[in-house]
């Protein structure tokens, strides 16, 4: 999964992107944060781990009509894209503690409020990321915030292997 923060961030983003998509905030927020916040993720990420989103197995159960459905939606696919397009290697032992050093700066950056639901989730660390960069992750933030969740939909339902493919991660 990716950090509570970068998930925010890119729903804040989407939002000034997309003004007028989004009529109640709180609902899509808790779209958002909602497939992390359960034990066992791969009901919720249509996959075997967060890592391996299937968008189109989400889609064959939900609608993305609802805040609360687009902003989980959003949550799945900025999934899809952190771990299919933009990491190159991972290693659980230093993820986490990349965000928890990075968090601060994106929250700032982005203006992300962090919901009480997931206070007690989000850390804070001074040190040096060893896997992510800071800028690396603006962008990620910034483009996946600009994809329009219908296209994306459609693009998953005509198969579209862009959306659909599970890269596998090259683990230090």
């Amino acid at each position: 999964m990716a950090g509570y923060v970068i998930h925010l961030a890119v729903g804040e983003e989407f939002i000034r992107n997309f003004p007028n998509e989004i009529k109640n905030y709180e609902e899509f927020i808790e779209g958002i944060i909602y497939p992390d916040s359960v034990s066992d993720k791969s009901i919720t990420h249509y996959g075997e781990k967060s890592s391996s989103v299937n968008l189109k197995a989400f889609l064959s159960e939900k609608d993305i009509e609802s805040d609360f459905n687009k902003g989980y939606f959003l949550h799945l696919v900025t999934d899809y894209l952190f771990y299919n397009k933009f990491l190159t290697i991972f290693s659980s032992e230093y993820i986490y503690n990349d965000y928890d050093i990075l968090n601060k700066k994106l929250e700032k950056k982005f203006k992300v409020k962090i919901p009480i639901q997931v206070k007690e989730k989000v850390f804070y660390k001074d040190g040096e990321a060893k896997i992510l960069n800071l800028e690396e992750v603006i962008k990620f933030i910034e483009n996946t915030a600009k994809y329009d969740l219908n296209y994306i939909k459609e693009a998953v339902l005509k198969n579209d292997k862009n959306w659909l493919e599970i890269r596998p991660l090259k683990r230090i």
